[in-house]
């Protein structure tokens, strides 16, 4: 990334972790997101990686530090740890695929289990695009996600169908979450400092296309 490239010049810096069954295609929403871009042959995370992207959220620019964790149950021990620091969650299952809708419940637990307890979360019903093939009602998980207090989207990876939609909701829910605790908070008006350009750094082992560490 060059220097001086605009998603190097933020306010904020938020992390968003995607979680779900391996194969829902998060590692191609987050492609989409932060590159446009779709591989129909993408393989199957390993571990964890991440990306980012920036956006706008009332005057204020926000970086997305988005990390796509591996759904298999082997890696599970390790990517709980990256719930650590994670302000948002997207969590992801395949709407041909009702095994990966069943497992959302446990997901959710895992989150409640190692995130924050003030984590924003949003249910996330991918692969939209394949209505031919659907196993799971939208009615069913807007139900879930009533029920549980989570916000609720259907995507599509391959045709970038409300893609960008959901990020930019959840960074949003963020931002406003923090502005309101901090105002609600009268022992210190440092929360959305924690989170600023000149506090966070990135993670130790931040890939290359992460030129700005911290500022």
């Amino acid at each position: 990334m060059a220097v001086g490239n605009k998603d190097d010049e933020y306010d904020y810096l938020f992390k968003v972790v995607l979680i779900g069954d391996s194969g829902v295609g998060k590692s191609n929403l987050l492609s989409r997101f932060t590159r446009n871009e779709f591989n129909l042959e993408s393989k199957t995370t390993i571990g964890v990686e991440f990306a980012t992207r920036s956006i706008t959220v009332e005057k204020k620019r926000i970086k997305a530090q988005i990390w796509d964790t591996a759904g298999q149950e082997r890696y599970r021990a390790i990517t709980s740890a990256y719930y650590r620091g994670a302000l948002g969650a997207l969590l992801v299952y395949d709407i041909t695929k009702h095994l990966t809708y069943e497992n959302v419940e446990r997901w959710l637990k895992e989150l409640k289990d190692h995130a924050d307890e003030n984590i924003v979360i949003m249910l996330v019903g991918n692969k939209s695009d394949l209505k031919h093939l659907r196993a799971v009602p939208t009615d069913e998980a807007k139900r879930f996600a009533e029920r549980n207090n989570l916000s609720f989207i259907e995507t599509s990876a391959l045709d970038s169908s409300n893609v960008d939609d959901s990020f930019k909701h959840i960074l949003t829910a963020i931002y406003k979450m923090l502005c309101e605790k901090q105002m609600n908070d009268q022992t210190s008006d440092t929360i959305m400092e924690t989170y600023s350009a000149h506090k966070v750094s990135l993670p130790y082992n931040q890939s290359n296309n992460t030129k700005k560490s911290c500022c």
